[in-house]
């Protein structure tokens, strides 16, 4: 009766383990997709209001959630102290500090510092353009993500039951 018992929970535990793999690529998916969110309101601001860039950072700070607007907030503070030598310096910097708790992957921890190159740097018409590629160039990585999300979390659920049945009939 015991080895029953502890099989079903070995069972349980490792069919958990690729539930819970599932789970964490969708929260992979969705951090992605809310930083394209906080982007394309950038973006916006910019094409709505022309108004400074700590400014902007500001106003959407106030309609994201954390860690982005600490994000956007601490950005514009170091964009207003001016202490930097580079707006690309001072972005990246900020980037790896506050959003280093969404622990992306090294690809797509570059493409969140990649506005930095060109967003304090040029005039409107050309800064508004080059978000449009920017973003499309988000959506591409989000949708490469995508493609491979269902077969990964099925693979994940698979793997978990597998590994429990294989442990199971080991330690019987």
């Amino acid at each position: 009766m015991q080895r029953v018992i502890g099989g079903l929970l070995i069972l349980t535990a490792t069919g958990g383990a690729g539930y819970v793999y599932g789970k964490e690529l969708k929260r992979y998916l969705g951090r992605l997709l809310y930083f394209r969110y906080v982007m394309s309101l950038v973006k916006g601001e910019i094409a709505y209001t022309h108004a400074p860039l700590p400014e902007i950072f500001s106003e959407v700070a106030r309609r994201v959630k954390a860690p982005y607007d600490r994000w956007l907030i601490r950005t514009a503070a170091e964009m207003e102290k001016r202490d930097e030598y580079g707006f690309a310096r001072m972005w990246n910097r900020c980037a790896d500090r506050y959003l280093g708790e969404l622990n992306l992957k090294y690809e797509h921890s570059i493409l969140v510092k990649e506005p930095g190159t060109f967003l304090g740097s040029l005039e409107k018409d050309t800064l508004d353009h080059a978000l449009q590629m920017y973003l499309n160039k988000v959506d591409l990585e989000i949708e490469k993500l995508r493609e491979g999300l269902a077969s990964k979390i099925r693979v994940g659920g698979c793997l978990g039951v597998m590994s429990g049945v294989f442990l199971i009939v080991i330690l019987l």
